[in-house]
């Protein structure tokens, strides 16, 4: 006896592909990211900033994610809660 065939998964993948350019594959975690590329010391100061307008004990506030670029710029992704509890 042969086996079963497999069901047409053309409209999941559609369905699946719509889903995902609606919402930009963004992460649904409640986190806000903005990304900044800036100079060292601008990166230094715009981090600072964020730290001391969400402090990171209330809004979790982090650097999510950095790298070093040629010319001593720096790029980071730094992620906050939208509200306090």
């Amino acid at each position: 006896m042969p086996a079963p065939m497999r069901p047409p998964l053309d409209g999941l993948k559609r369905q699946l592909d719509r889903a995902r350019a609606e919402r930009g594959q963004k992460p649904r975690d409640g986190f806000i990211r903005e990304t900044f590329v800036l100079p060292r010391p601008d990166a230094r100061l715009k981090a600072q900033e964020w730290f001391d307008r969400w402090p990171k004990q209330a809004y979790w506030t982090a650097i999510e994610s950095w790298f070093e670029r040629p010319n001593d710029v720096i790029e980071f992704t730094i992620r906050r809660l939208p509200a306090a509890d």
